[in-house]
């Protein structure tokens, strides 16, 4: 659809509501006078302005006639004959002759002279002319008329009726309604605005939905929380109750007491720390503070941290590394990133068995795997793995302590450092996780020394 600028519009408006009269004027002559020259028009003026003159003289000489009927019926001939009419007073304005009783009043197409003599006043004389372009005056008038119509209803089509209907979609979303339908026009202007408001919709549309999935995340992330909180705490006061009740009186009841008490209160802590890092990213645009890291040593970092667990259910874990893996990021999320992954392997690799890392160079990748010799993950569970707060029925239950979070916020500080983390099952069994990271430039590395 072919569009116009306003200032165009405008300019065609105007240009029509001249040109509709002046097309009405020409018409009206034409039918008129069946010419469209306008040298007839010419002449009748020379005519009539050559009859007034005669008419006027000979009133004017024939003062002492107008009384007489003869020389008013021969001027009433000559009146016809120039199609006039003709009133004559008397100086006290008494009516002496009318030449047609019907035609009354002044008006345009009236000359009006008096007859003076000798300084005196003889009578007043009132020429009725004839109208030769009232009909075309008439017919120009009635097409300005419809050209104002006509633009008035274009302008409301093309102007008015779109920003009208614009106002009411804006009515209809403020009340939620997102389902509106914006109207077209052929102004540029207009339709530039309409587009402008679709986008504008568009993305109020989008923001709430966010906005409502988060509000939905939120109470669930809330539901889920104070569920698993309640588990551990309602073990952990259990259980105190028992020692402050006498419940447990050798110390080897105390001690597994004590120690059931130590566990429930790490799962709590591991718990809060979960989710409050979890909210930190998902909230917060937390800045990086990068640095060039030695990935091979935040593996071992994070294995020292998970030995004293893995050898608690008799776990090995062991590290195979061919290069080195030189990486640009932050070290601290880095770490916390291997211990949930590590963590998880740990957990859910049964005793005797065993955890396998991985790191290599590639390219302009580092690489990284780790395979644990677990049950693996079920259909179900590859497909929402790493969905906030989900755990399967099998591998990732309840009982084994974890928030539900530790992958999220693996996943999520691996892609906030440009890579990626990826969950399968491996062939010969157990679960698989695979991950890849940017390489440092090798101009950062001389940089930094290394």
């Amino acid at each position: 659809m072919r569009s116009l600028r306003i200032r165009t519009f405008t300019l065609l408006c105007f240009f029509f509501i001249l040109l509709l009269p002046w097309i009405f004027f020409v018409t009206a002559h034409f039918m008129e006078t069946k010419t469209l020259s306008f040298e007839q028009g010419r002449l009748q003026n020379e005519t009539l302005q050559r009859n007034i003159s005669e008419m006027t003289q000979r009133i004017e000489s024939d003062i002492d006639q107008w009384t007489d009927p003869v020389w008013q019926n021969q001027l009433y001939s000559a009146l016809r004959e120039a199609k006039m009419d003709v009133l004559i007073q008397s100086a006290e304005d008494r009516e002496i002759y009318r030449s047609n009783p019907d035609r009354r009043g002044t008006n345009l197409s009236t000359e009006r002279f008096s007859v003076i003599e000798d300084g005196q006043l003889l009578g007043r004389v009132l020429l009725y002319l004839p109208q030769s372009n009232q009909f075309q005056v008439m017919s120009a008038f009635v097409g300005l008329l419809l050209a104002i119509f006509v633009v008035g209803m274009e302008m409301r089509r093309f102007v008015l009726k779109p920003l009208e209907k614009m106002g009411n979609a804006a009515r209809q979303i403020a009340t939620g309604d997102w389902d509106v339908r914006l109207p077209m026009s052929r102004v540029t202007e207009i339709a530039e605005v309409r587009d402008g408001f679709d986008v504008m919709v568009k993305g109020l549309e989008q923001s709430y939905r966010k906005q409502a999935e988060l509000e939905e995340e939120r109470r669930f992330v809330i539901a889920a929380v104070a569920h698993d909180l309640r588990t551990p705490l309602f073990a952990l006061r259990g259980y105190l109750d028992g020692l402050e009740q006498g419940i447990a009186q050798s110390p080897e009841k105390i001690a597994q007491y004590v120690a059931v008490c130590k566990d429930k209160s790490a799962q709590l802590d591991r718990l809060v720390e979960d989710l409050f890092t979890f909210t930190k990213m998902e909230y917060v645009e937390s800045q990086l503070h990068n640095k060039t890291v030695d990935f091979n040593q935040v593996v071992r970092n994070s294995m020292d941290s998970l030995s004293p667990l893995a050898r608690q259910k008799g776990v090995s874990i062991s590290f195979h590394v061919t290069n080195r893996c030189i990486i640009h990021g932050d070290m601290h999320l880095l770490e916390r990133a291997m211990n949930n992954l590590l963590d998880n392997a740990v957990r859910h690799t049964s005793a005797g068995g065993e955890i396998e890392v991985q790191c290599n160079k590639v390219g302009d990748k580092v690489k990284f795997t780790i395979r644990d010799t677990g049950p693996g993950f079920s259909t179900e569970e590859l497909e929402r793995v790493f969905e906030p707060l989900y755990r399967g029925e099998a591998s990732r239950s309840r009982s084994t302590g974890g928030s539900g979070l530790g992958l999220t916020i693996s996943q999520r500080i691996v892609r906030q450092h440009g890579g990626e983390l990826a969950a399968s099952n491996h062939p010969e069994g157990g679960a698989l996780l695979e991950g890849w990271l940017p390489a440092a430039a090798s101009g950062q590395l001389e940089s930094n020394g290394l």
